[in-house]
């Protein structure tokens, strides 16, 4: 096949790019960055370009599953506002992406249209305090009586729920020894009676905010159990369906983003910086490092895109998907701290974005799943035997 950028995905780059060059200024974004926060305005904004579609099918108002147009467009708002390109993955992948593909008929009308026009945003409530990557060990408890769900519980690293609409969120409805057949998707809107959201405050990622949430006999109707009766107590064949891999590629679409942002900052200044008569580009560990950096990058995008388009394509995808996160991830973080190195002590101070891309890139190999966890992923994938 030809890794190539097609013609569609290079007017969907043009596109958005015209639209931050207007709507969103780099002084724009390193406020809502110095500030932790972003108006919700700009998703509906975005919204108008249909990007939001691209993960709703045509007969809710989307475009599609386009799994392609996806990855570039989180990529191309990371290169400007991780805050923006947060908010898109609200709404397209942990809505759009999860409803269109286990929702029931009924939470797609109501869902998707609403999450099409830039209107609707999901947070995940995966995580607990003592569960991770070990997601069939959840302890927060769902109980239903008649039509109502009744939760009690807690979860950590609940990233946006303070700004969303509902919280995606795991819960044990049965006994838990038999850990991956009695788990349930619920949809908690966190301004039910009973929620209570924390802060917890980060070094980087500013303006997507994460939360603990407690929960306490907090009641949803049962109409919002993702799926309803036939995924009651089945939610571990919907966290590990089609909609997985995916989702794997959300991070290193980030990643890459952030990664292209800071060598295009690194690669200007080393033009404008002045030492020892003439710009630093001409000096050969500066060259190196530059040069380093495009290599990596290049072979970050062929990975992405290949993943990405066997996804897409509908082709088996979770040895792909897992090598992007693990590779795309762990080698932004290495590209912008080599990055960060051109620009000396200016790399390190306010009012440069490459202090800010610093913060962001070095969380990129931990959440969406570590890069252990997909090194064990591929591994076990790959049938590596273990005696």
């Amino acid at each position: 096949m030809d890794f190539s950028e097609d013609d569609n995905a290079e007017a969907l780059r043009d596109l958005l790019r015209r639209f931050l060059d207007k709507e969103v200024p780099p002084q724009l974004a390193a406020r809502w960055d110095q500030e932790d926060r972003i108006p919700r305005e700009n998703l509906i904004r975005l919204a108008e370009l249909g990007v939001c579609g691209l993960t709703v099918p045509e007969e809710y108002g989307g475009m599609g599953r386009d799994v392609l147009g996806m990855v570039t467009t989180i990529r191309e708002l990371a290169r400007r506002s991780v805050a923006l390109a947060g908010l898109y993955i609200m709404n397209a992948c942990y809505g759009s992406l999860n409803i269109s593909e286990s929702g029931t008929e009924e939470q797609k009308q109501r869902l998707l249209p609403g999450l099409c026009a830039g209107k609707i945003l999901f947070a995940y409530g995966l995580s607990e305090p003592d569960v991770g990557a070990d997601l069939p060990s959840v302890k927060t408890r769902a109980e239903r009586r008649g039509d109502t769900v009744i939760i009690n519980g807690y979860k950590r690293w609940c990233s946006g729920a303070a700004i969303a609409d509902y919280i995606y969120m795991l819960v044990r409805s049965g006994e838990p020894e038999a850990r991956y057949k009695n788990l349930s998707l619920v949809l908690v809107p966190p301004g039910t009676p009973g929620v209570t959201l924390q802060s917890i405050g980060t070094m980087g990622m500013h303006g997507m905010p994460t939360n603990d949430v407690i929960l306490e006999d907090v009641e949803v109707p049962f109409a919002n159990v993702v799926g309803g009766e036939a995924s009651w107590n089945r939610a571990w064949s919907l966290l590990a369906g089609p909609t997985l891999e995916a989702e794997k590629l959300e991070v290193p679409a980030l990643a890459l983003g952030i990664a292209e942002a800071a060598v295009a900052e690194a690669w200007e200044y080393s033009q404008q910086r002045k030492q020892f008569g003439g710009p630093i580009c001409g000096m050969q560990s500066i060259r190196h490092m530059l040069a380093d950096a495009q290599t990596k990058l290049a072979a970050c995008r062929l990975m992405l895109v290949q993943a990405a388009w066997r996804v897409h394509t509908g082709k088996p995808s979770a040895v792909e998907t897992s090598m992007a996160k693990l590779f795309v991830c762990d080698s932004a973080r290495d590209i912008v701290l080599s990055c960060q190195q051109v620009l000396g002590a200016y790399g390190y101070a306010h009012g440069f974005a490459m202090e800010r891309y610093v913060r962001d890139v070095l969380v990129m190999p931990i959440f969406g799943g570590s890069s252990a966890i997909q090194k064990n992923n591929i591994a076990n994938l790959m049938r590596l035997p273990r005696e």
